[in-house]
């Protein structure tokens, strides 16, 4: 307890709330101000954007006192990576929740590792300091949002990501810890400019999972504490942006370092597919600082001979020894973006090999994620069914995350209801703004 906090309750400040989107992409964060909510200006001095901030921390590895853990946030961590500072960046820490992962250390360099765990205390106690920074006082009560899953039919597993993060809240401070399902939160944001009664589906896509909420809004219903008879059904898959990016890479960008090709003709029998878990791993974010352990890249080295091409395992070791995964899954989702309107987009490899070039189109890119784009629109129309609904029952679609952006979905999404009224929403401060929204209204009537 902070040594300016009273442990009476009554003398307690009632303001001493806050709420937190923890994104697998971008974070947000909303504290109360008069008599609503407002999102903190995590990052001020980038205006309206900086409202949200990636969810990466960046270990510093190299200069003066790094037994501290010297480590940086945000754009400012991103941007470390990018500027070849020495270190470790850690992003989609999300996904590591309800993983085996999440009883690990992972390397920092210089010698330093640091437990899963500790990496999203970190970045909560961070958001933390900038709500009571910008708040002017202690805050000790938080609402955070979750997705429906954290993994896909595995209560077990989702139970214990919740717990986790549960822990890692508590761990820095927060005394009451509540949670919220993001698009709920979504729902409650939205409600606030409907002016009739509405059934509304929101669909909530972000960097890993696609949810989805089947909720009544209304004027008469939002000034409601219990709010629990208005959600009709919740569901959600651990599929979504990060997993776009993924398949992207794989089969566009990858097959230059050889995922997919074939070794040397052997007497007596046919050529071997080259192995492909490194592959998968390199396009993983939160798997490919594993593919830099110098046994893997000994055992990748040794590979040479069975690779038909020599220039395939050639770029691969480039990658390897020069650390370039998270470069390549960052030219991933910038080919994703740029094919989202339509065209072409050349990625450039020169990192790799001089004059190394793939293109993407429209058309590949759909190809590459088609599977995730059926389960998606399968789930959205799963959970209308969940709540005893049929797609004409839905009167509104409300678009929310950074992936709702990609035209593809989002026309997919819509022709699944064709007389609900597509609306988009704030891609990246909606669920901030509504779980703000739940956590006034639970803890100001507390």
């Amino acid at each position: 307890m902070p040594a300016n906090a009273s442990s009476d309750p009554a003398q307690a400040d009632p303001h001493d709330y806050c709420a937190i989107d923890f994104g697998t992409s971008n974070s947000a964060v909303a504290v109360p101000a008069g008599a609503g909510m407002e999102l903190v200006p995590l990052e001020p001095k980038h205006g309206e954007r900086g409202r949200t901030m990636p969810t990466a921390v960046f270990y510093v590895a190299e200069g003066k006192d790094l037994h501290t853990l010297p480590k940086l946030y945000g754009r400012a961590a991103v941007a470390a990576y990018v500027d070849g500072t020495d270190g470790r960046l850690m992003r989609s820490m999300k996904s590591v929740l309800g993983s085996a992962l999440m009883e690990q250390h992972t390397d920092i360099g210089a010698g330093r590792s640091v437990a899963f765990g500790d990496v999203i205390a970190s970045y909560l106690l961070h958001l933390k300091r900038a709500a009571q920074a910008h708040a002017g006082r202690e805050i000790e009560r938080v609402v955070l949002g979750r997705p429906v899953f954290f993994v896909d039919d595995d209560p077990e597993r989702d139970a214990a990501a919740q717990a986790s993060l549960e822990d890692a809240a508590r761990a820095v401070g927060f005394s009451e810890v509540r949670f919220q399902y993001e698009p709920i939160a979504a729902a409650f944001h939205y409600e606030e400019q409907v002016t009739r009664e509405q059934t509304v589906i929101v669909a909530d896509i972000g960097g890993g999972t696609s949810d989805f909420s089947v909720v009544r809004v209304g004027p008469e219903r939002r000034t409601r504490v219990d709010r629990r008879a208005d959600i009709l059904a919740s569901h959600g898959v651990h599929s979504a942006g990060t997993d776009f990016d993924r398949h992207v890479e794989l089969a566009r960008i990858l097959p230059a370092l050889g995922f997919g090709a074939y070794g040397p003709p052997r007497k007596g029998r046919e050529p071997l597919e080259v192995p492909s878990r490194i592959y998968f791993d390199l396009a993983t974010w939160h798997l490919i600082n594993t593919v830099y352990r110098p046994q893997r890249v000994m055992e990748i080295a040794a590979m040479r001979d069975d690779y038909a091409d020599p220039r395939h395992h050639a770029r691969l070791m480039t990658t390897l020894r020069d650390r370039l995964g998270h470069a390549l899954a960052g030219l991933a989702e910038d080919a994703k973006i740029a094919v989202a309107q339509g065209g072409t987009h050349e990625i450039d490899l020169f990192e790799i090999e001089r004059d190394l070039v793939v293109s993407v189109s429209e058309d590949e890119a759909v190809a590459a994620i088609s599977h995730d784009l059926e389960r998606i629109v399968q789930t959205a129309r799963d959970t209308a069914r969940l709540a005893g609904l049929k797609a004409d029952d839905i009167d509104a679609l409300y678009f929310t995350g950074g992936s709702t952006g990609l035209r593809l979905l989002a026309d997919r999404l819509a022709a699944a209801f064709p007389n609900a009224q597509a609306v988009h929403g704030d891609r990246f401060a909606s669920v901030a703004t509504g779980l703000g929204l739940e956590a006034r209204r639970h803890f100001a009537a507390a």
